[in-house]
């Protein structure tokens, strides 16, 4: 965290697996080592199967609280019958961040090459909550992170940031 940016976000980490738990959760706990190296805050932590209604229901306790200006989701964007989290989320969005889906399949694409078409990563706001979905691997939770996340949650990068949009209400 820079020196301009007095209190970290308050963030939360929802990981959707069917297998996953907190001792073999990679991604969810390289966001939350991330966040907090970054001097965010970690605001809550849940691993919830695949499921379209429990994905939901996480992500709504979470945008109607205050303690929670950020979610991190990792798990659930790709193309199997399993694979809910982006029909759990676009319902829930006030607004569409379309660049973040892009950029991260851009960033991808030099990683996996076209394997990153199946990646439907994406972002968006709802009652004034960033939500950012990505994909489950740990790494492109790394990618998302260090290429787009660690400096548009940073008040101080420059021309513009998320941060700002959060704390200022402009969404």
């Amino acid at each position: 965290m820079s020196r301009g940016q007095e209190m970290g976000l308050k963030i939360a980490v929802l990981t959707v697996s069917d297998t996953r738990t907190t001792q073999t959760d990679t991604s969810g706990q390289y966001l939350v080592d991330s966040l907090t190296s970054a001097g965010h805050i970690l605001a809550g932590r849940e691993i919830v199967i695949d499921d379209l209604y429990r994905i939901r229901a996480c992500l709504s306790n979470w945008i109607a609280i205050p303690e929670v200006e950020v979610v991190l989701v990792t798990g659930g964007t790709g193309f199997t019958t399993r694979d809910s989290t982006p029909e759990a989320v676009v319902p829930l969005l006030d607004a569409s961040i379309e660049g973040f889906g892009e950029l991260f399949r851009q960033l991808s694409f030099e990683e996996i090459g076209t394997s990153t078409v199946q990646s439907r990563a994406l972002a968006g706001f709802a009652n004034k909550t960033l939500i950012v979905c990505m994909p489950g691997s740990t790494g492109a939770c790394r990618t998302a992170w260090e290429k787009i996340l660690l400096e548009q949650l940073n008040s101080d990068h420059r021309p513009c940031n998320f941060a700002e949009l959060i704390r200022g209400g402009h969404h």
